[in-house]
């Protein structure tokens, strides 16, 4: 079974449930980076679009069985 690339998951900075996605490779590379992890292929990216006139999107992390994997909510750096 093939597992989505999109979820509908709940967002503790978006307070609500919205669309998800699993990282690319490229953004995998910056979040081992960023977080000092081994592996992030289990986080999952929330794709809400905080500002519509921008088009910035929330960038928040989260693994799909655990909403608040860190104590304060980390946000993907953009590139």
């Amino acid at each position: 079974m093939v597992t989505p690339r999109t979820r509908t998951l709940s967002c503790p900075t978006c307070k609500g449930r919205h669309p998800h996605r699993q990282l690319t490779g490229a953004e995998q590379a910056r979040a081992k980076e960023q977080l000092g992890l081994r592996a992030v292929h289990e986080f999952w990216m929330c794709v809400n679009v905080l500002d519509a006139d921008a088009g910035t999107l929330c960038r928040n992390l989260r693994r799909p069985f655990q909403q608040r994997p860190f104590p304060e909510p980390v946000k993907l750096l953009p590139e």
